[in-house]
């Protein structure tokens, strides 16, 4: 615990009032941290938009104190904002993203659950090595599954592909580099044949972070791409798959004990 301003995320623990938060969302996106808050939260207030790390803190009806920060997109931006947040007292920490599924049975507008993460990912390697699991915490991780079906949310539960880039780790050749290396050519069958459902870029390196920081991670995410049909985004379900992960990672985090 820190009583000085961390340098990223632009806030101190003395900013957190008399009722500091122990939880906090966490989103790669500084729009939708600002949607989480102004849309779910009670008494509303900007901690920081340091580097466009947006941070604000609310209460949950409830009166539960809350935050909800942005980590950027990938794993080494994301392993200092959780850093700093556990610096200031977080203890519980809820990743709220989009996913690409890559089962045949999971369609887009769900949301896919993690409850550990093949990681693949250079940040999570400099916390611990690369034997050591990737795995949620079991309590807010049924949180999570609990909100879902309490919302009668489409959801799926099971292991993520956490890779540190868009394009060439999640095997796409539409784009600027069309040439794999021979490493990834198949790799995405090869993650089918695993049991995996889906590829994203943070929960790996959150989940060791975890463990090895001692506070409680779970990742719930939107799925926005079907992998087993296109590389693209599909745009006209983005906004309901959002939605449907922003609002089981909320009452997850309102009916916590």
């Amino acid at each position: 615990m820190t009583n000085k301003r961390c340098y990223h995320i632009g806030f101190e623990q003395e900013d957190l009032g008399s009722q500091p938060p122990k939880i906090a969302l966490l989103s790669g996106d500084p729009e939708r941290s600002h949607l989480i808050a102004h849309t779910y939260f009670q008494e509303v207030r900007l901690l920081s938009a340091n580097r466009g790390l947006n941070s604000y803190m609310g209460y949950l009806p409830n009166g539960r104190s809350i935050i909800s920060a942005t980590s950027g997109m990938g794993a080494p931006s994301l392993s200092i904002v959780v850093n700093e947040l556990v610096q200031v007292g977080i203890r519980q920490i809820i990743r709220i993203g989009t996913c690409g599924s890559i089962q045949p049975h999971i369609p887009v507008g769900s949301i896919v659950i993690s409850s550990a993460a093949l990681c693949r990912q250079g940040a999570a390697n400099d916390i611990a090595p690369v034997e050591y699991p990737a795995a949620a915490d079991p309590f807010l991780t049924v949180a999570l599954v609990k909100a879902a079906r309490e919302l009668q949310v489409e959801h799926y539960l099971g292991i993520t592909a956490s890779v540190d880039t868009f394009y060439e780790g999640q095997e796409r050749t539409d784009s600027a580099n069309p040439y794999l290396m021979r490493s990834l050519h198949g790799i995405t069958e090869e993650y089918q044949r695993l049991n995996i459902l889906n590829y994203e870029m943070e929960c790996g390196t959150l989940f060791k972070l975890g463990g090895v920081y001692q506070f409680a991670s779970a990742a719930v995410c939107g799925v926005v791409a079907q992998r087993t049909i296109t590389e693209n985004i599909i745009e006209t379900h983005k906004d309901i798959a959002v939605n449907n992960a922003i609002a089981t990672a909320v009452n997850a985090a309102t009916n916590l004990d």
